[in-house]
């Protein structure tokens, strides 16, 4: 009787890792694999960017690689070229994703999937942590898939104290 009792709370325990590798755990971000060409606007001004994503690590992870061009103009007259990576991993423990962005200017984001509920098409990432910056400083990641081959993403910034304001928000469309 003790043998059977320990089997099914040993099977219990071990489920959700089981589960945490499973293909179906990616579904949500399976869309965003491969390459990608996108125009934004914003704070810095506009910007047209690539970005890739692909599985590593023998699909554990997501990694994102991403660059953006805002080449002079009035609201940047000296023009940028931002880069960041970002890795998407699922934590079995609190059942959602989490996005770490390292950014060419030093910053690193530690960022979670929001428990809101979704449409199915709306991913929104919620920052736990952000390095290299004041303390308070939060930044959020939303992505609307609009279509087959296409989404849009929001970036927002809020300052200690303050509500998320747009930074930028991009429009890509998977390469051909």
């Amino acid at each position: 009787m003790l043998v059977p009792l320990l089997l099914t709370l040993l099977l219990s325990a071990v489920g959700p890792t089981q589960a945490g590798n499973s293909a179906d755990i990616w579904k949500p971000l399976n869309f965003f694999v491969g390459s990608w060409e996108g125009t934004g606007k914003g704070q810095p001004g506009t910007s047209k960017s690539e970005r890739d994503y692909q599985y590593v690590l023998n699909g554990k992870f997501l990694q994102a690689r991403n660059k953006s061009v805002y080449p002079p103009q009035k609201a940047n007259p000296k023009g940028e070229v931002h880069e960041d990576w970002g890795l998407f991993s699922y934590d079995r423990t609190r059942g959602l994703f989490v996005l770490r962005q390292f950014h060419v200017e030093g910053f690193v984001t530690h960022y979670a999937s929001d428990r809101q509920p979704s449409d199915g098409k709306t991913l929104r990432f919620v920052s736990e942590s952000v390095e290299n910056i004041g303390a308070g400083w939060r930044a959020r990641e939303t992505y609307k898939v609009v279509g087959a081959d296409e989404f849009i993403e929001t970036f927002e910034l809020a300052a200690p104290g303050k509500d998320f304001e747009v930074y930028t928000e991009s429009q890509f469309k998977r390469k051909k």
